[in-house]
């Protein structure tokens, strides 16, 4: 694993679990001597992404991280693949459906075999996947553009969006639970998913399960607005909210 990928898993492990040691690191990354460990964490805590603690421990800073999508993509992929699958089976022909930045729905694009289907989206990426021949076509709002994210947010986005409506919307998440809902570490970004949800006949978390109970900046909606599609049965959202498992 290269060094950026390894920092990179780091951070996805500290959104995880919020504090861990470097015991715990070493644990996951096998193989991987203690010495490379404290100097990805060296990087990191320069780069002002965590923060070290006595006792040999780390935790994430407070005004969260987003990792980018180019990153994103190394990560869980068989998992998203699936959850990608199982969302693009669900729409229908000649609906008017929303994509959401992320990786996962970027993915879903192309798995689409309904007929004459609109799209709109906020994901830059969705418009280099939009070839599919069963998509009529695909409208790309304006906005800010996050080039980390690959996303386009903000007030022209927020207010393109307050005056449309969709069949079918397919979201991304950055932690998702009871408590904790539908969150992300981005204003910008939790305001327009917020949106997309109230303007949606029917409304679609895309998600791997290692977000669960994953918690960051700012709750979008409350997890029983929509339903979950993730990677794995989670016992303990059974019987309180609908998802669907992709297998």
């Amino acid at each position: 694993m290269i060094p950026y990928v390894r920092r990179e898993k780091i951070m996805d492990e500290l959104e995880n679990k919020q504090m861990m040691y470097i015991e715990d690191l070493m644990k996951i990354f096998d193989g991987v001597s203690e010495s490379t460990i404290r100097r990805d964490l060296k990087i990191l805590e320069d780069e002002n992404h965590i923060i070290h603690l006595h006792g040999g421990a780390v935790k994430l800073k407070l005004d969260s991280y987003e990792i980018p999508v180019g990153t994103k993509k190394l990560l869980y992929k068989e998992e998203k693949e699936k959850i990608a699958k199982l969302a693009a089976s669900l729409v229908e022909d000649e609906e008017v459906i929303y994509i959401d930045s992320g990786t996962t729905c970027t993915s879903m694009v192309k798995y689409i075999k309904a007929t004459g289907v609109r799209v709109i989206t906020s994901n830059i990426q969705v418009v280099n996947e939009a070839n599919n021949k069963n998509i009529e076509s695909c409208i790309i709002v304006g906005g800010e553009v996050n080039r980390n994210l690959e996303s386009i947010s903000g007030a022209l986005t927020d207010a393109t969006l307050r005056n449309l409506n969709f069949d079918k919307a397919f979201l991304g998440a950055s932690g998702f639970g009871i408590e904790v809902g539908i969150n992300t570490p981005d204003f910008r970004e939790a305001s327009k998913k917020s949106i997309v949800n109230a303007n949606s006949k029917k409304c679609f978390v895309l998600t791997d399960s290692s977000k669960f109970n994953k918690t960051t900046l700012v709750k979008a909606f409350e997890i029983q607005e929509c339903t979950l599609i993730t990677s794995e049965f989670i016992p303990e959202l059974d019987g309180k909210i609908e998802y669907l498992v992709a297998e």
